[in-house]
């Protein structure tokens, strides 16, 4: 099929891990062209079929960057400045207006809802607020796909890299029992099918599902366990959440995901029935968290390797 006669799909935040995921994998699939969108398209030249300028937090860039789209990718970053849900809200008004008829949206768990209000956790709850907006605009076809907690998060330069602690051992100093065993994980490069498959198959995926990409549910204590099996040596320390919360700006927000997680689970509840249509859309079993670490989280020549006996 000729880039010219290819529906076009419009991928916001095409330079992080979740856009970045979603224009590689529609590449791969060949079906649609991509357009990818970000803020400086004069510094990402060649990263898909068009690359357009699109700023969520200025709406008035959003309508012409959508405009001939078949379909959208939105994803927000919580941490990137500005109102997440008001940027979200805006992209979705654009996206109706200019006539896009599959929305792909990345959302999670009403943690503020789920818990009574006892556990905001801004950057889920705030994203599970747009789903209703989603639904209003009446797109002939909307996905929500549902992001894991990254493998990625575990890497040095992630944002849960384990650390050097006071007692002089490297691990993890959190405010959940590390034998709490409900963080839905994943590789995040594997939402990029997840997302193509959405687009590929619009009856099966389009008519509201929820999608999430789930790999392995542990808990810190397996995830110690499974690295420090593989020649590791961390540890886990639990702190109390008031303790935590003074660690570093947006840790009271942290500390509310950890026990988010310990009380309800990353997902909020079982998901089994979606987590198992997710596979099916995507084409793939996900990687689970051992084979991964072996591979992306190697021993470091520095650390020394405990015994295998």
């Amino acid at each position: 099929m000729s880039s010219s006669t290819r529906k076009t799909i419009a991928v916001f935040g095409a330079t992080g891990h979740q856009g970045g995921a979603a224009v590689r994998a529609l590449q791969a699939q060949g079906t649609f062209r991509v357009r990818a969108l970000t803020r400086d398209p004069g510094k990402h030249r060649g990263l898909a079929e068009e690359v357009v300028e699109a700023d969520l937090g200025r709406p008035g860039t959003l309508r012409a960057a959508l405009e001939g789209a078949y379909g959208v990718f939105l994803v927000t970053n919580a941490w990137g400045g500005g109102d997440e849900r008001a940027q979200a809200e805006s992209a979705v008004r654009a996206a109706k207006d200019a006539g896009v008829r599959h929305l792909v949206w990345s959302t999670l768990p009403n943690a503020q809802a789920i818990s009574g209000g006892s556990l905001p956790v801004a950057h889920f709850s705030n994203k599970a607020k747009v789903d209703g907006v989603v639904r209003d605009a009446a797109f002939e076809h909307h996905t929500f796909v549902m992001a894991p907690f990254y493998y990625q998060n575990l890497a040095r330069a992630g944002a849960a890299a384990p650390q050097k602690l006071p007692d002089g051992s490297t691990g993890w100093a959190l405010p959940m029992d590390p034998n709490a065993g409900g963080i839905a994980m994943g590789d995040i490069e594997e939402l990029g099918p997840l997302v193509a498959g959405a687009f590929a198959q619009p009856a099966r995926a389009g008519q509201g599902q929820y999608l999430p990409l789930v790999a392995d549910t542990l808990g810190f204590g397996d995830i110690v366990e499974t690295l420090n099996r593989q020649g590791h040596a961390y540890s886990f320390t639990r702190v109390p959440r008031e303790v935590f919360s003074n660690f570093f700006p947006g840790a009271e927000e942290m500390a509310q995901m950890f026990e988010w997680f310990e009380k309800y689970t990353y997902l909020g509840g079982a998901m089994t029935d979606r987590i198992a249509l997710a596979r099916e859309i995507a084409g793939k079993k996900p990687t689970a968290f051992a084979p991964w670490a072996r591979q992306h989280l190697p021993v470091a020549a520095s650390q020394p390797e405990r015994s295998q006996a």
